[in-house]
């Protein structure tokens, strides 16, 4: 799955907009979700009746986390009192917050047992609220010579291509492969990354997402579904 390769940046959406309309807040932390081994070994020292949370892969430097004192390795266990089980629980609370208030998270950090910790939640960039809207149809974008980590900016050197297809997600559903260079998102033609990123922005997240891509020597037509919000 693609949440044990990649990791998930935190953003709010607004589902029933159009992407571009939506405010989009931040953390700024790269997360994933806990294997089943490192759940029993949380549950046994902790004494929770099962392990879960959300680990912190890293804060990224002058970022909200950053400033609230968020720490690589800390384990979110809960939002304003609410368990989170898993990466995508995580986002859609945070989704619930608006930009600029603040959020109270519930961490375990090693050696200090459990932490309270509030994050004024800020505004994510372009870049990476593009990459959560193409997340949230289960694939991901890259540019040809592949992206650099954190969604720095730089010139392609043509049309971006697939990176990932999280497993069972709409994208692999509708038969996206890792690799299909994209040609059109949304009826928008998309001859470089910067301009794949502008149209993920201007999809609506409730409505179906049309792509065109190549794959070898042919052109593909797709259609994904709206992700199901998580319940």
């Amino acid at each position: 799955m693609i949440r044990r390769v990649l990791f998930a940046v935190l953003l709010v959406i607004g589902a029933a907009e159009p992407a571009w309309a939506a405010t989009w807040g931040w953390l700024g932390v790269r997360i994933r979700d806990l294997s089943e081994q490192e759940m029993e070994e949380i549950s046994q020292k902790h004494g929770l009746r099962e392990g879960f949370g959300v680990l912190i892969v890293e804060v990224l430097k002058e970022t909200p986390a950053a400033k609230s004192g968020l720490a690589n390795g800390d384990l979110v266990v809960a939002v304003r009192e609410r368990p989170v089980v898993d990466t995508r629980t995580l986002q859609r609370l945070v989704a619930a917050t608006p930009v600029g208030e603040e959020l109270p998270l519930t961490v375990l950090r090693g050696g200090e047992g459990r932490q309270r910790v509030s994050v004024r939640v800020g505004v994510m960039p372009e870049a990476a609220a593009a990459d959560r809207v193409a997340i949230e149809f289960g694939f991901l974008v890259r540019d040809p010579e592949g992206q650099a980590e954190g969604g720095s900016s730089r010139l392609a050197s043509g049309p971006p291509s697939v990176a990932a297809v999280v497993a069972r997600g709409p994208a692999e559903t509708a038969g996206l492969q890792i690799g299909d260079v994209l040609v059109e998102i949304n009826g928008r033609l998309v001859l470089t990354l910067d301009a794949a990123r502008q149209a993920l922005l201007a999809a609506s997240l409730d409505k179906p997402l049309p792509l065109l891509v190549r794959r070898d020597a042919e052109r593909l037509s797709f259609v994904l579904k709206p992700a199901q919000p998580a319940q």
